[in-house]
């Protein structure tokens, strides 16, 4: 009786984690929102001036950023700098291995595409197409499946990490919509978007399944649903990271002839 009193209590601790931690990442993306607004209308003098539409995009795209930043810093702390998953300093098999705060980072993410979902498919297609929504589901499942059962951890987080491009996705567009695109800041941070995107989204995703492969063994052991759903979604967003990394590369080709011919 014992134990299974001490087993009710930690699942419940762990569920009342995920609840809060879902529910501060849909707060902290209203907050954010709402801060990007105003700071941005006391600090561009151009922010006035847009339409409601674009207004709205500008501001979610500021908690698009605000939450990559978090996930990928987060991500990349439980990844290669603590020891969570240091296959020497655990008897755990590299899929069962969790913690308080891989478990409240993922539910911080959820709350956070749940938000971002919400306002693409209510302002559909203004926010993003279907492929955007096909990201947001896919990713929310592999989410919420690693966060009930505790499992494959380790790719949900390299996963996260790729997050790490979208600062330089959204300062794209800020800086397209501020009329900014023959600046020397916007080339710069092409180039940046180029580079990271083939680190973060590219290389990363082909060591992912390296590991993937060099660990089957671990792999197989995953319960049945997040098996296959792991076997499935990775390759879909992998495909659509090598679809935007073309456009990505033309993009970048395109502003780069641009630069040349002023000068």
């Amino acid at each position: 009786m014992a134990v299974s009193v001490t087993d009710y209590v930690s699942t419940s601790t762990k569920q009342s984690h995920w609840l809060v931690s879902i529910f501060a990442g849909i707060i902290v993306c209203i907050i954010v929102y709402k801060l990007t607004g105003y700071i941005s209308l006391l600090c561009f003098k151009s922010y006035g001036k847009l339409s409601s539409a674009v207004k709205v995009e500008w501001n979610n795209r500021g908690f698009s950023t605000f939450h990559a930043l978090i996930v990928a810093f987060a991500s990349l702390y439980l990844l290669l700098l603590s020891d969570e998953f240091d296959e020497k300093s655990h008897g755990d098999l590299l899929i069962n291995r969790t913690s308080t705060l891989s478990d409240m980072l993922l539910g911080f993410s959820l709350g956070y595409f749940l938000s971002d979902l919400t306002m693409i498919l209510w302002l559909f297609p203004a926010l993003g197409g279907l492929e955007y929504v096909l990201h947001h589901g896919l990713s929310m499942s592999s989410i919420l499946l690693s966060l009930i059962s505790g499992q494959a951890r380790i790719y949900i987080l390299m996963v996260l990490f790729s997050e790490s491009t979208t600062p330089f996705v959204n300062l794209r567009w800020y800086l397209d919509v501020a009329g900014q695109k023959n600046s020397k800041l916007y080339t710069y941070n092409g180039m940046a978007l180029f580079l990271g995107w083939l680190v973060a989204r590219i290389f990363l995703f082909i060591y992912f399944f390296a590991h993937m492969f060099s660990h089957f063994d671990q792999v197989k052991k995953i319960f049945p649903f997040g098996f296959y759903n792991l076997l499935v979604v990775s390759p879909v967003l992998a495909i659509m990271n090598v679809f935007w990394f073309w456009k990505i590369v033309r993009g970048l080709l395109k502003t780069l002839s641009k630069a040349r011919h002023k000068h």
